[in-house]
């Protein structure tokens, strides 16, 4: 993919010089032949082709918090969903008092 985009690019930038140093060219010719047939048309290609890798990459972060997420919840940590226990582990705490 990224070779052909290079070439079309290498061509449009010669179409461009070509243009930009003609005795009946001008630059801003350039400057418009260079954007207009090179890189407009390649941007859009190319956000065409990527497209199934995009996808392809958020359907695995997704798959990957849910993973996480199921993990986190089976673990068997009270602590795992980031709640505070409701009440002390190990049953009664002893209470502490001052001596008389």
């Amino acid at each position: 993919m990224y070779l052909v985009i290079i070439a079309w690019l290498y061509v449009t930038l010669m179409m461009a010089l070509a243009e930009a140093t003609s005795s009946t060219g001008s630059v801003l010719g350039a400057i418009v032949t260079f954007v207009l047939y090179g890189l407009l048309p390649m941007a859009i290609v190319a956000y065409i082709l990527g497209t199934p890798g995009r996808k392809r990459a958020l359907q695995a972060r997704r798959e990957a918090e849910q993973q996480a997420w199921l993990a986190a919840q089976g673990s068997g940590d009270p602590n795992a969903g980031g709640k505070a226990p409701a009440t002390a582990e190990g049953g009664v705490v002893a209470p502490v008092r001052k001596e008389p």
